[in-house]
């Protein structure tokens, strides 16, 4: 693991929640992605090294929209960078962790990323990211 990449924040309302933290950090975010995979709008902002995603669901099954369902609005995920998901979700594996993937999935912000399931890691959800090659 090289540094935090981001943090995920759960939102019901993405204009709503960018105003909010345009306020908080004082800058804009940088991007909007919609990822019809996971059913989620996401938006960034950079803050130093690393970054704050804002997720908000684009429909009532989305993994956002149970998460905000059941827990609320707030942090969803802490998301490290790797120099290789593959050997990293092995490493993991090995230790006994439970991987929600076991093989990388393309995400936002071209990203390949991979979920550790939270029951693993004290009820935080991770997330690995590896820059996905061109």
């Amino acid at each position: 693991m090289k540094k935090i990449e981001h943090i995920g924040i759960a939102v019901k309302d993405l204009e709503a929640a960018n105003a909010t933290y345009k306020a908080v950090l004082g800058s804009e975010h940088y991007k909007t992605e919609r990822v019809e995979s996971e059913g989620v709008s996401t938006s960034f902002f950079k803050i130093g090294e690393s970054k704050i995603e804002l997720l908000a669901a684009t429909n009532a099954e989305s993994p956002i929209a149970k998460f905000i369902e059941k827990r609320g609005e707030g942090i969803h995920h802490l998301a490290f960078a790797v120099d290789d998901i593959k050997a990293e979700i092995h490493r993991l594996e090995k230790e006994g962790f439970k991987l929600i993937n076991t093989a990388p999935k393309k995400g936002a912000d071209n990203k390949l990323v991979a979920f550790m399931h939270p029951k693993s890691a004290n009820g935080v959800l991770v997330e690995l990211c590896q820059h996905a090659p061109s």
